[in-house]
């Protein structure tokens, strides 16, 4: 039995654009034109799932998965009081704590989950679906998609802060009795 799980990062909006972590800003313009451009070019898939992040069931929606059940266990990495702000003014109000953030995944001094507790959240979903045969397709935030494969590839944890994932993309997961393959990157369309 081969299970294939396809994760879409979703379309870009302010929050992305400006370097702000997630406060539920929804896509903006040229996203939510992006998203609406891609729609009808997902295979069919047995199971969908989308983040319960704004950006994400905004995505979902302009790609045509509408009704689409949201996976708590697919949001975003929880940044507790950080929420909301740049990067740029978190790191000018609490340099220490930023350094040691992204220099330890298992650090969490925002109060709120360490990269290594996120990217093990999402491996236990991915890790989930290896049990079920044929497509599952979810729309979820970049750093689910690099969580999932630090855990897929077996690399460190601080290996997350090194993959970029662009909006719009397809990343294939494929595989059975536990060995996942992987195919990154796809863009659903072309930015133009």
């Amino acid at each position: 039995m081969t299970s294939r799980v396809i994760l879409i990062s979703a379309a870009i909006g302010t929050a992305l654009r400006e370097a702000r972590f997630d406060d539920g800003r929804p896509l903006d313009a040229s996203g939510l034109r992006l998203a609406r451009a891609a729609a009808g070019r997902l295979p069919a898939a047995e199971r969908q799932w989308v983040s319960p992040v704004v950006r994400c069931r905004a995505t979902a929606d302009a790609l045509g998965l509408e009704g689409v059940p949201d996976a708590p266990e697919l949001a975003g990495l929880d940044v507790g009081r950080w929420r909301g702000a740049t990067l740029a003014e978190v790191s000018a109000e609490e340099p220490e704590a930023v350094a040691g953030w992204l220099a330890d995944p298992g650090a969490a001094p925002h109060g709120g989950e360490s990269v290594r507790a996120f990217c093990d959240r999402v491996a236990g979903w991915l890790d989930g679906t290896a049990h079920v045969s044929g497509r599952t397709v979810a729309v979820v935030e970049p750093e689910v998609v690099r969580g999932a494969l630090v855990r897929v590839l077996g690399a460190p944890d601080a290996a997350f802060w090194r993959v970029d994932v662009p909006p719009l993309t397809a990343t294939e997961f494929s595989g059975r009795s536990g060995r996942w393959n992987v195919r990154a990157g796809r863009p659903l369309v072309e930015p133009g």
